[in-house]
C-alpha cells in the first residue's frame, strides 16, 4: 500500500514539475520614454508632466505551455516633475519584479504584468530651493517604493512593446517652509512609460 501510494505521488509531482522544466528563461536589454509627474498631497505645488527615458537588463522566465512567467529588470530611470516651464528630475535606479500572464499565439502575444518596484535616487540635487506661496524647499528621498501595471504585446519571439503605468506608493518628495519645517507636505510619483525590450 505504501508503494502504492508512493508511485501515485511521484506520478502527481511529475506532472506538476515538468512545465517548469520546460520554463524558458531569457535575457534581453529594454529603454523607452517616461512622462513622470507628482501628486502631491495638498495642493501645494501644481506640477507639470516631464519627459525622460529609462534603459536597463532585464530577464524574463516562462512557462510556454501555461503563458505564466516573471520578469525582472534593473533599470536607470529619469523622474521627476515640471513647474513654471522647468524640470526637476532626478534619476533612479529601478528594480521591477512582475508576474506577468502571455497569450501564446504564433505570431503576436499580448501580455499583461503586474509587480512592486525599489527605487534608488543615484543622481540629481536632494534639495532644491522652489520659491512659492507655501513651500520654499523641495526635499527627494533616496529610497522609494511602488507598484507596475504593464499590457503590450511580443512580436516575433524576440521584441517586446509595452505601457506601464507606475504608481509611487512612498513618498519620493517632501516639501518644507525655510523658516517653519513643521509646515511639510508629501508626493507621489505616477509615471506612464512607452518601452521596447529586445531579447538574445
Amino acid at each position: 500500500m505504501m508503494m502504492k501510494k508512493m508511485k501515485w505521488f511521484l506520478f502527481v509531482a511529475a506532472l506538476l514539475a515538468a512545465p517548469a522544466m520546460q520554463a524558458q528563461l531569457r535575457f534581453g536589454v529594454k529603454g523607452g520614454v517616461n512622462i513622470a509627474s507628482v501628486k502631491f498631497n495638498q495642493d501645494v505645488i501644481d506640477s507639470e508632466n516631464i519627459t525622460g527615458f529609462h534603459i536597463g537588463p532585464m530577464i524574463e522566465l516562462m512557462i510556454p505551455v501555461a503563458g505564466l512567467g516573471v520578469d525582472a529588470a534593473v533599470v536607470y530611470s529619469q523622474k521627476g516633475f515640471g513647474l513654471n516651464d522647468k524640470g526637476y528630475r532626478n534619476d533612479y535606479v529601478d528594480v521591477p519584479v512582475n508576474l506577468k500572464y502571455k497569450i501564446m499565439l504564433p505570431l503576436v502575444k499580448p501580455y499583461v504584468a503586474a509587480g512592486p518596484y525599489a527605487s534608488f535616487r543615484v543622481s540629481g540635487d536632494k534639495l532644491r530651493n522652489i520659491p512659492g506661496r507655501v513651500t520654499d524647499q523641495l526635499k527627494a528621498q533616496s529610497f522609494a517604493a511602488g507598484l507596475n501595471l504593464t499590457a503590450g504585446a511580443e512580436v516575433f519571439d524576440i521584441v517586446q512593446v509595452g505601457l506601464t503605468y507606475s504608481l509611487g506608493l512612498t513618498d519620493n518628495y517632501k516639501t518644507y517652509k525655510v523658516d517653519n519645517d513643521l509646515m511639510s507636505y508629501i508626493g507621489k510619483p505616477h509615471t506612464w512609460m512607452i518601452s521596447a525590450a529586445v531579447f538574445f
